[in-house]
């Protein structure tokens, strides 16, 4: 298969690295589920409401849409209790969710640091530094042996 058409590697470490398109595609699917499936209570409570400006399922999700994106245009709003509930949790969902995107953005093409590089060069070094130390450890051993035997042969 591709390597960009994989959903993630699988390194010399067996850490799972997610393919950052893949990230960003599922993000985007999921938070459009969200603002679907909030848009139908939103709707309902709004619709009802005396003073109400949002009175179609289209200007429910709008208004999520623009709550998840912080944008919140103003032009429908929430007047009920219920709905203002929707709609602020929605936008603490969406900040969330649009800033993952965002740094998922950044890190792809700006690319600052990559800490994922980083952690594997550790593991490494540690992996390096560990076997470095097994093999010392042993050379300790023989040489605790042949002083052992050297002073078992002096003192008899």
């Amino acid at each position: 298969m591709k390597e960009s058409l994989k959903t993630y590697t699988i390194d010399e470490f067996g850490v799972k690295n997610y393919n950052s398109f893949y990230l960003l595609i599922i993000t985007v699917a999921v938070l459009y589920g969200i603002i679907a499936l909030l848009s139908v209570p939103l709707f309902h409570f709004e619709q009802v409401a005396e003073n109400g400006n949002i009175l179609t399922y289209r200007d429910a999700f709008w208004t999520l849409q623009m709550s998840a994106s912080t944008i919140g245009f103003g032009d429908y709003y929430p007047v009920t209790l219920e709905g203002r509930i929707i709609v602020a949790a929605m936008f603490y969902i969406g900040v969330g969710m649009v800033g993952f995107v965002g740094a998922q953005f950044v890190n792809k093409f700006v690319g600052f640091s990559d800490t994922n590089v980083k952690n594997r060069e550790l593991r490494k070094q540690n992996r390096d530094l560990l076997a470095h130390n097994i093999k010392l450890e042993q050379k300790i051993d023989l040489l605790v042996e042949k002083i052992e035997r050297i002073v078992e042969k002096e003192s008899k």
